[in-house]
This record gives C-alpha cells, structure tokens and sequence, in this order.
C-alpha cells in the first residue's frame, strides 16, 4: 500500500499546515494512511477534480467558512473532496462495497493516494466511464442537477438562462437544463462561445459583446454563477413566477463571500411572484449514477480542460483560482 518512494504504511498527499496561496501552501509529502470509520470505506485514488471552493478552502478566505475548515489553522491537512477509484478496504458498518469494487463521490482529502470516504457520498462507477471522467463529475454535477431538477424544477419547454456557463458548475447546468428539455441560453465570455454551443446550448450570449439583461428575452429559470449585474436587473429578466438560483460563489470578497446578495436575492422577492430559491450541497448515490447514465448515454459530457499529475496540484488550485477555468480540472493520481 505504501508509495514507492516513502515505503510502509505512508503514502503521498498535497498537504497545508496553514492558510495561504495555494503554490506556498501546499506541498507534496508523505503521510500516513488515513484510518476509516465503520460507515467509510478506503479509496486508492486514481483521479480527483478541483472545485472552485478549493482554492477559497486553502487560502482560509473568505472568513465566513472559517468555522468550517478551522479558525486560525486548517483542520485537514491534506485537501480534495471529489475523487473517483478503487476500493481498498471496507469498515465494518458498510453494506454497499467491497474491496477492488470501482467507485466514484465525495471523500476526505482526496488528492492523495489513498482517502477515507464515507459510504452514503459513493456510487459505483459505471464502467464506460474512465476515472478521470469519473472525477469531474461530484460536486460540480451535483450542483447543477439539484439546483436546475430539485431546486428549480425545471421542465420540458421552459426557458433556463445559465449566467456563467463556462466553468465546473456552468458547463453540466447548460447540459442538465437540456437533458430536462428546457431551452437553454448560455452566458459566458468571447473565449468560451464555441464551447457553450458544443456542450448544447440553443442560445449563447457572449457578454463582452451584449448584456442579458438589457434584452427583451424573458427566462422561467436563472441560475446565477456569475453574480455580475445587479439584483434587481438579473431579477427583470424573470418570467412572472420565473425562479432566481444564485449560485455565485463571490468567493474573492474577504469577509461574506456571496452572503449579502443571497440574503438581498430573498429580501427583493418576499412581495413578489418572481422567487429566489436556494440549492444545498446533498450527497445522493442515485443522483450520482443518474449523472453516470447519462454521461454514458451522451446526454452529458464533462468538460475537462486540464489535467495533472498530483505532485503538481498545487499548480492546479492556483489555476482553478484564477477563474478561468473552462470546465474541470482533474488531477491524476
């Protein structure tokens, strides 16, 4: 089990002692295997994903999520919440897997060799989908399909605006709405104009060139990852009855973060048929293999831009940090 390099009972990890930017932080070391509870099981990782939370995680800012991740030191030490590979060994409460079966979710630390993941945030992998391919999927996935199925309940027919379609959550919202039969209009940069249309988009609004707000179009659902114009006109573009998701992490101001706007979204619409809805993060096995048949059926398709090796992941948060990000960015381990 142990890696080449360190021998035994250790193996490699991307690991912080403290908050900071990610390419000073973050080192590439050994550690110990991680120990699992009853209801965890032991993944040898083979590909994990960056989420656009990690970098806001690693440097400890903004100060509203320190109480989650600890106040003045982080309480993990090795970073990464998606991942996608093998099971090594089961704890004693786990009923779904066994060791050697191939697996995909949520875990502890995932940019590492090995990791702990609890039971109830796994599914298994569908075979016609790589690990790599697999990895992109959690969180961003899970993100779009709760907040555009659940949340929003979107239907064939409606008409859905994805502001900031071009990033981990943009790119699967675009190809979720679609697979709901929903007419889908993308808002992103000149940059990413082919790629809206190729992911499915029927509309794409490049908005170096045009506002979507300033347009006549009327739209039943907004999901809002871009949080670039004001309330009140994103607001306006809503159909009466239309639904608001703001989803826009706003993860570079220092303190709230995308608090204010979510509170001011649920003000601006307590007297108002247009309504603003909030999606939370859930841990459904289903919807994971709900997302796996259709990426194995064509009917979505992660988009990944980069990948790394994972004594580089630093390099990759950074990036991820930077915003720019088309799609995800996967890590292989």
């Amino acid at each position: 089990m142990g890696s080449q390099e360190a021998g035994g009972d250790t193996v490699k990890a991307i690991v912080r002692e403290r908050y900071g930017p990610p390419e000073e932080v973050l080192e590439f070391r050994d550690v110990d295997v991680p120990t699992i509870r009853d209801g965890e099981v032991l993944v040898r990782v083979r590909a994990a994903s960056v989420n656009a939370g990690d970098p806001a995680i690693v440097k400890g800012s903004p100060y509203v999520i320190r109480p989650v991740y600890g106040v003045t030191r982080p309480r993990r030490r090795v970073i990464g919440q998606d991942l996608a590979g093998t099971v090594e060994r089961a704890g004693a409460k786990v009923t779904r897997f066994s060791p050697g079966d191939e697996v995909f979710g949520g875990g502890f630390g995932s940019f590492a060799d090995y990791a702990a993941a609890p039971e109830k945030r796994l599914a298994r992998k569908p075979a016609g989908l790589g690990f790599a391919t697999a990895a992109a999927v959690p969180i961003a996935g899970l993100t779009a399909l709760r907040a555009l199925r659940d949340t929003a309940r979107v239907e064939a027919g409606q008409r859905v605006l994805i502001n900031g379609a071009s990033g981990g959550v943009g790119t699967y919202a675009v190809q979720v709405a679609k697979a709901l039969g929903a007419e889908v209009t993308a808002v992103c940069s000149t940059r990413n104009v082919d790629q809206a249309r190729a992911i499915g988009a029927d509309h794409v609004i490049d908005y170096t060139q045009g506002d979507f707000t300033a347009g006549a179009a009327r739209y039943d659902v907004v999901f809002d990852n871009a949080a670039s114009h004001s309330l009140a006109s994103t607001l306006r573009v809503l159909t009466d009855g239309g639904i608001l998701i703001p989803n826009a992490g706003m993860l570079d101001r220092k303190w709230l973060a995308n608090l204010p706007r979510m509170l001011g979204a649920a003000a601006s619409t307590v007297f108002s048929r247009k309504r603003a809805r909030f999606s939370a993060q859930a841990w459904r096995p289903d919807d994971l293999l709900t997302l796996g048949a259709w990426i194995e059926a064509g009917t979505v398709s992660p988009a990944i831009e980069r990948t790394y090796p994972l004594g580089e992941a630093s390099h990759a948060v950074a990036y991820v940090g930077e915003g720019h990000a088309r799609g995800k960015v996967v890590i292989i381990v």
